[in-house]
């Protein structure tokens, strides 16, 4: 009588798990980054500090730090790191540009006195009818703060630096030059002979009052000038000298007071005049 063999299962099974030390011991060890800190007393708080969070995660309140906060970066300034002042402010102050690089060359126009702003006028609108932008580019009136006297007070007034003349910015050719010259109120160009001459770098940049870049704060116009200047010939408006003349020697800008050799008997007697008492000639 033959008996067959029971047939065993094929499938694996599970690996016999090695029992851990808890399963032994009833104890769990700790990991490597426990095993320092002493195990706490039945009843006996543990402190914020002394528990080791997370990188990223504040031990004291939990919440998570993120990389904006100024606080957690070395330098205080968020994840972008410390700032470059000095190039913060080499980028702000742009370079000033000079009148004298604009296309063109600068030209002097004498025109007829006190009709400067009329003659610029007659030219701009001579030059947009017969389609000269391209070559004649502006027309400048140059202009300069002046220190006068009203009422005892200085003030600070505009004056024209040159009048009876203008500053024109263009492209001289035969047709620019027939267009500024039969302008009325243009006498011609100033110039050596019959050639006008342009101005050179210097004479731009001071009469169109290019700002000093090593000044804090530049005024556009620079600095004032006194309506008055030393050597200048002045006649005396009021007071026992009226109707005199004579030659400033002393300018006293504090006291607003000028000193002038007035011819006195025939000797030149230095006398203290206000600045509302002397007129120009």
């Amino acid at each position: 009588m033959t008996f067959l063999e029971p047939e065993t299962d094929t499938t694996e099974t599970d690996a016999p798990v090695a029992p851990t030390e808890a399963d032994t011991t009833g104890t769990i060890t700790p990991d490597a980054g426990e095993a320092d800190a002493p195990p706490a007393e039945p009843g006996e708080e543990v402190a914020a500090s002394d528990v080791i969070a997370p990188e990223g995660i504040d031990p004291e309140t939990g919440e998570v730090i993120t990389s904006s906060d100024p606080a957690h970066h070395p330098e205080g300034l968020g994840s972008a790191g410390p700032i470059d002042v000095e190039a913060l402010v080499e980028e702000a102050a742009a370079p000033v540009e000079s009148p004298y690089d604009r296309p063109g060359r600068w030209f002097v126009v004498h025109t007829q006195s006190g009709y400067e702003k009329k003659v610029k006028q007659n030219l701009e609108a001579r030059t947009s009818s017969m389609n000269m932008e391209g070559r004649i580019h502006e027309v400048v009136i140059p202009m300069e703060d002046v220190v006068e006297i009203r009422g005892g007070k200085k003030q600070v007034v505009q004056k024209k630096m040159f009048p009876g003349y203008l500053l024109v910015r263009c492209f001289l050719d035969d047709d620019s030059w027939y267009v500024i010259r039969n302008t009325p109120g243009v006498t011609g160009f100033v110039g050596a002979g019959n050639k006008p001459s342009p101005l050179p770098r210097r004479d731009v940049e001071t009469f169109l009052s290019l700002p000093d870049p090593t000044e804090e704060l530049p005024s556009k116009k620079g600095r004032a000038r006194l309506e008055h200047e030393l050597g200048e010939t002045v006649r005396v408006k009021e007071g026992p000298f009226a109707n005199f003349s004579g030659e400033i020697v002393e300018i006293n800008e504090d006291q607003l007071k000028v000193k002038v050799l007035v011819d006195i008997f025939g000797r030149e007697t230095p006398v203290e005049l206000d600045f509302s008492q002397v007129a120009k000639f």
